[in-house]
């Protein structure tokens, strides 16, 4: 932990650092000095974004810090240290996870739904005690994925998942990706020579939302909830895709110590678990010192627990429980253990959002870009405040891994705001009349053959003029985010379809009004509105039309990128995928999918075809200097109602004249535009010393 002396200093110190040019120093040791320096200030501004989340820097100071530091190791290998922050990049796929004892066994938690099991194990504790006098710890259960990491003189050795307790995968590329994880930590001034500590690996339910909002964007399946998340993605070979899952590292127990001559510390110089808690939390790891609390006597934990209890849906993270440990490490040999857990802790879990149902049939629906979804169909049931009769399955290999079949009787959970998913089939309750569920060879809506790609978990029908395809895709395109045709709803868009109007997008500009104008329901009125509402989204932006295509994991922030690289939507055709691949956010599948798109014959005749109803496929001159409107590279998010604009129209105004728009507070964040009944996005942005806070008044202000 730094002090307010250190955090000063090291403020200072950042300030020089900005203000170097390493090409001008006239010594290679000068080079090595500031090296040093450089390390360190990084290391600070890493505990303090990602433990803190209290930034000092913008990420523009921040980036320039890091790539000095990157072009001194490039330029002076002779100064390289594998305890760099830069050495948190992953270098290639782990092909595979050595198996690696513990040095301590991982011993499950005893675990209790109700206060009686508490009283009981304050008694036993206390009998097994022998009258001496102790105090409880209690805090938080973390939900997320078992984790246990070892530092060897003061550098982090190795990161290993919690396998079956004795031996667990080697993960430790992965586990360096974790900004909130020091790969260096001072334990020697605590006389540690080798320490094994536990954590849980998470991620918060903020970032959670935003990677599944990514993922549908892209048009991949969501995660189902983010302790599942957290397990699969500590598990990756792609160290690169891990970093994009937003995983943090709670560490909260020492389960080994020794110094330099092997002797055991726990119970001496680490007398107590709340004293531990401590000396991470000021070696600068997330440990719940905050969450943590010291009590006397078992109705004190109670009461502690039902605190949480009741505040438990705020919180950044999801925690089913809490953990209830003896704070004598010296009585933990008395008090002893089972086989399987301990005797002086135990975990009280709350009462989890779960709902029992019936699977009654299935549905598969086919998306805009061919994905075969099974849909569960369920007597209705209510489950964290909402009432579920449908739930998607994801896929065939999800189906099949919990072998989910109709008529089960099965556990619908909700964790938070997660979406509700099937977390296990009740076995037990099967008569046998259950039905295996097959999934169809053939598209459900054209008869298609489907194919699954290879490494993909879904079923894809490549029918380009499969009707439900056609369909969602005529929706997507006419939707309020892509080209926003006013009175072009899903309702009227089937009428169009049934009277074989609509077979592809560029007919939604050929329509024949005259007999639209004669369907039961839609007068003239209607009609106009809706012919209005086509010419108009021929002007719509490069970016709307980028994402109304409808392009295979190309949401709309990516759209809005794209369109920021080319004058015409068409010039794609002309690029590879090494260009394609170094665009900002873009990765390799993302590239292959845009380059598939636009090399195929019958989509660069679809933009032809929109070209010549009148629709934009160019940038107009104004558009082209969007890059130096007035608000160029600053980044925007709106929050609350604002008194006269729209928070699309406010949006819309921000992205003209250059500006980025957020969807989630976070230092990249300089403006936050607050309107009435903002929500908590004010009280995270006090905390960011890099977002200013501002009205609409100010914003329009800005932009006028």
């Amino acid at each position: 932990m730094y002090t307010e002396e250190m955090k000063n200093d090291l403020l200072t110190r950042t300030d020089k650092a900005l203000k170097v040019d390493v090409d001008a120093m006239k010594s290679t040791d000068e080079v090595k000095e500031f090296t040093s320096e450089l390390r360190d200030i990084i290391r600070f501004h890493d505990y303090r974004y990602y433990v803190v989340a209290e930034p000092l820097v913008t990420d523009f100071e921040y980036d320039k810090l890091y790539k000095k530091l990157q072009h001194i190791e490039k330029e002076y290998p002779e100064f390289a240290d594998p305890d760099s922050p830069t050495q948190r990049v992953a270098q290639g796929l782990t092909k595979e996870f050595p198996q690696v004892a513990h040095i301590e066994p991982m011993l499950s938690l005893d675990n209790s739904y109700n206060e009686g099991d508490l009283v009981d194990f304050d008694r036993r504790a206390k009998e097994l005690a022998g009258g001496e006098e102790f105090t409880y710890v209690v805090e938080p259960k973390y939900d997320g994925a078992s984790i246990s990491l070892v530092y060897e003189n003061d550098k982090l050795l190795r990161g290993v998942t919690r396998g079956d307790g004795v031996v667990g995968e080697e993960i430790t590329n992965n586990v360096k990706i974790m900004r909130s994880v020091p790969l260096k930590a001072a334990f020697s001034k605590y006389g540690v020579r080798t320490i094994e500590i536990r954590g849980e690996v998470l991620i918060r339910k903020e970032v959670f939302k935003e990677v599944n909002k990514k993922r549908e964007e892209q048009g991949l399946t969501p995660l189902a909830n983010p302790r599942n998340s957290a397990a699969g993605s500590l598990r990756m070979q792609d160290a690169a895709e891990v970093a994009k899952r937003g995983l943090e590292a709670v560490l909260y127990h020492v389960s080994y110590a020794v110094d330099a001559k092997g002797d055991n510390l726990l119970g001496g110089k680490l007398k107590s678990r709340h004293e531990n808690i401590k000396m991470l939390h000021h070696l600068g790891f997330k440990a719940p010192w905050k969450e943590q609390k010291t009590v006397n006597n078992i109705k004190e934990v109670i009461d502690y627990i039902e605190e949480w209890g009741s505040k438990r849906d705020s919180y950044l993270y999801e925690i089913d429980g809490m953990v209830v440990k003896v704070d004598n490490i010296d009585l933990e040999d008395k008090l002893g253990a089972t086989a399987h857990h301990p005797r002086w802790a135990m975990a009280y879990k709350f009462r989890a959002r779960q709902a029992r149902t019936k699977l009654l049939r299935v549905e598969f629906q086919v998306g805009r870009t061919g994905t075969i979804t099974p849909v569960a169909k369920l007597e209705p049931v209510a489950v964290g405040g909402v009432t579920v009769s449908s739930i998607s399955m994801f896929n065939e290999d999800f189906v099949n891994e919990k072998d989910i079949r109709i008529g089960d009787e099965v556990m619908i959970e909700r964790a938070g705001d997660v979406i509700p998913y099937i977390a296990m089939v009740v076995k037990d309750a099967r008569t046998g009349r259950e039905e295996k569920i097959h999934f169809p060879t053939n598209c459900p809506s054209c008869n298609s053959k489907l194919v699954r790609v290879e490494e993909e978990a879904a079923w894809r029908c490549i029918n380009l003029q499969c009707p439900a395809q056609v369909w969602e895709r005529l929706i997507h395109f006419a939707s309020k985010d892509a080209m926003d045709i006013n009175g072009f709803g899903p309702a009227n868009i089937e009428k169009f379809i049934k009277n074989g109007w609509l077979k592809a997008i560029p007919d939604i500009y050929s329509l024949p009004f005259d007999e639209i104008q004669k369907l039961e329901g839609l007068g003239e009125r209607s009609v106009q509105k809706l012919r209005d509402g086509i010419e108009e989204s021929k002007g719509r932006s490069l970016a709307r039309l980028i994402f109304g295509l409808g392009i295979r994991h190309v949401g709309e922030s990516t759209a809005k990128a794209l369109a920021e690289e080319v004058h015409c939507v068409e010039d794609f055709k002309d690029w590879d995928l090494e260009k394609l691949s170094g665009l900002y956010d873009v990765g390799p599948k993302v590239a292959q999918s845009i380059y598939d798109f636009f090399h195929n014959d019958e989509n660069i005749k679809l933009i032809e075809e929109l070209k010549n109803a009148g629709v934009k496929t160019c940038k107009s001159a104004g558009e082209e200097k969007e890059k130096n409107g007035k608000l160029s590279g600053l980044t925007f998010l709106f929050t609350g109602t604002l008194p006269n604009l729209g928070r699309d129209e406010a949006k819309e105004m921000a992205e003209t004249e250059g500006a980025h728009v957020a969807n989630a507070i976070s230092s990249k964040v300089n403006y936050l535009v607050v309107g009435e009944n903002p929500g908590s996005k004010v009280d995270k942005a006090k905390k960011l010393a890099t977002v200013e806070i501002i009205d609409e008044e100010g914003f329009l202000k800005m932009v006028k």
